[in-house]
C-alpha cells in the first residue's frame, strides 16, 4: 500500500516550520520510500549555512546521505512548494517518479519539465503551505526573490 500523501506533505510542512523559525525560507521536503520509510527530510537552509543550494527538496536529499540508485525509484519527493529548476533536475537526475507538492500558487516551478519525463506530479493545494509561504514573501521579498534567483 502506498505512502499517504497527506502524512508526506505534512512532515514537509513540519520540516518548513522549523526553517521559518530559524529565519530561513519555509520550504520543506522529505523523501519517503512507497512503504513509508523516511529517507531523508530537510528544510531551505540556505541563510542559516550560506547555501546556494540547500532548497527544501536538496536538503532533504541531503540529509538522506548516500542511497543505492534503485532506493529513488521508489520513492516520492513530498514538497511544500512547486519545485524549481534545480530540485526538479536532482529529482529528474535520481530517477523520483513521483513529486508530491503542497501548493503552486506563490511560485510555479518546473512541473511541467518533470511530467514531460514521466514523473507524476501531485499539487495537494494546502492552505497552510500557501498561508506559511505569502507570509514569508509578504515579511522578506528581497529575501525570496534572491531564493529563487532574481
Amino acid at each position: 500500500m502506498p505512502f499517504d500523501d497527506k502524512k508526506g506533505l505534512e512532515i514537509a510542512l513540519e520540516e518548513a516550520r522549523k526553517g521559518y523559525s530559524e529565519g530561513g525560507v519555509p520550504i520543506g521536503g522529505a523523501l519517503i520510500s512507497s512503504d513509508g520509510t523516511i529517507l531523508g527530510r530537510g528544510h531551505n537552509m540556505r541563510f542559516q549555512s550560506g547555501s546556494a543550494i540547500l532548497h527544501g527538496e536538496m536538503s532533504a536529499l541531503e540529509n538522506a546521505g548516500r542511497l543505492p540508485g534503485k532506493t529513488y525509484k521508489d520513492c516520492t519527493m513530498y514538497t511544500t512548494l512547486s519545485p524549481c529548476n534545480m530540485c526538479s533536475g536532482a529529482c529528474l537526475l535520481y530517477g523520483i517518479k513521483r513529486v508530491v507538492l503542497g501548493e503552486n500558487e506563490n511560485f510555479q516551478g518546473a512541473e511541467e519539465l518533470l511530467k514531460s519525463k514521466g514523473v507524476e506530479v501531485v499539487n495537494m493545494d494546502d492552505q497552510d503551505c500557501k498561508d506559511l509561504m505569502k507570509k514569508f514573501i509578504d515579511e522578506r521579498p528581497q529575501d525570496w526573490f534572491e531564493d529563487i534567483g532574481e
